[in-house]
């Protein structure tokens, strides 16, 4: 009888040992560095249970066993708390510090950067052509309610949400210039001072002339003058599609649209692309000048001039040098 309770004290001893060496066996794989050689993204697709994720993870060579990391994620009670997404694992992660990171949601931070003065059509073909955003487009704002900046996502988010950010922060912007503007501007709403800014934006990429560029839009407009501006003929042209690839003709001029300012009076009825702040807070704070007219100077900046004969000498000299670029660039031999 001695001997035979001796002997099932021997079994359990030896089975006990036995789970304990198991189980710091399994705690040591469970701590110690992965066998990732480097960091590497990998996504955790929304809906993924336990088993699902350790074969993603396996699959990417993060973790070494499966079995180490389910249990692991089950006795640290973690194995419902795992977060779907995108994530840098570092190099040598271990299942530990993999559990904790995928508990965190610490997704990687993706950007989108809508440059100043597309048109609606060309952020959302943008939008469509970024990896990582879902979903549709869903109800655009009028032209120019975008908000051109730099914007921050995580895998899977949708392309609605980004919209409704862009449109937000353009709202909230324009409101808050708009409760700043200097006074007696010729701008009765928040919708005209966009208009006009939009016009501004597409008219000059150097940033120290847009004030002054504003204000000869501004004296125009005061004087009953028609704005003649050629992107909103470009604009009449294609419709907002994308660039127009070719220069204006003279019936481009002469086309019949509320957009095209050389025909239209006023302001066009919305905006020609999305204006940045800095074209924005130019329109609603000019520099003061008397001057009605400007031209390309051939230096990327613009000619200004108060009268009409002015800008004709500005304009002669534009047609000249130009001229002279184009027969200097057929004189010049191409190299094979």
């Amino acid at each position: 009888m001695a001997r035979s309770a001796l002997r099932i004290f021997y079994l359990f001893l030896a089975m006990g040992l036995t789970f304990i060496a198991i189980f710091l066996w399994g705690y040591a794989q469970f701590v110690r560095p992965g066998p990732l050689a480097k960091q590497v993204t990998a996504i955790i697709p929304p809906g993924s249970g336990l088993d699902a994720i350790s074969r993603t993870l396996e699959q990417a060579q993060i973790i070494a066993d499966p079995l180490v990391f389910s249990i692991g994620a089950r006795l640290s009670r973690a194995a419902t708390d795992l977060k779907a997404g995108e994530y840098l694992f570092p190099s040598a992660i271990s299942p530990r510090q993999i559990i904790e990171l995928l508990k965190s949601g610490k997704t990687v931070v993706r950007r989108l950067t809508i440059v100043e003065g597309l048109t609606n059509a060309q952020v959302v073909n943008q939008l469509r052509a970024t990896d990582g955003l879902t979903g549709d487009i869903g109800i655009l704002p009028r032209e120019g309610g975008l908000l051109p900046q730099t914007y921050y996502f995580s895998y899977g988010d949708s392309r609605r949400a980004i919209i409704k950010r862009m449109r937000d922060a353009m709202q909230k912007s324009l409101s808050d210039l708009w409760a700043k503007r200097a006074k007696g501007l010729p701008l009765k709403t928040l919708e005209e001072a966009l208009v006009l800014a939009s016009i501004v934006e597409k008219e000059t990429g150097v940033a120290g002339e847009r004030p002054r560029v504003a204000q000869v839009f501004l004296n125009r407009l005061e004087k009953g003058m028609r704005l003649q501006s050629d992107p909103t003929v470009v604009y009449a042209v294609t419709g907002g599609t994308g660039p127009l690839k070719r220069s204006l003709s003279a019936t481009d001029l002469k086309i019949a649209s509320p957009y095209n300012t050389y025909v239209s009076g006023g302001l066009p009825p919305q905006a020609i692309c999305n204006p940045g702040l800095a074209s924005i807070i130019a329109t609603l704070n000019p520099v003061k000048t008397d001057a009605l007219y400007f031209v390309a100077d051939g230096a990327g900046g613009h000619a200004f001039a108060r009268t009409l004969s002015e800008h004709n000498r500005n304009v002669a000299a534009w047609r000249k040098l130009r001229k002279l670029r184009r027969d200097q660039a057929r004189k010049t031999p191409v190299i094979p």
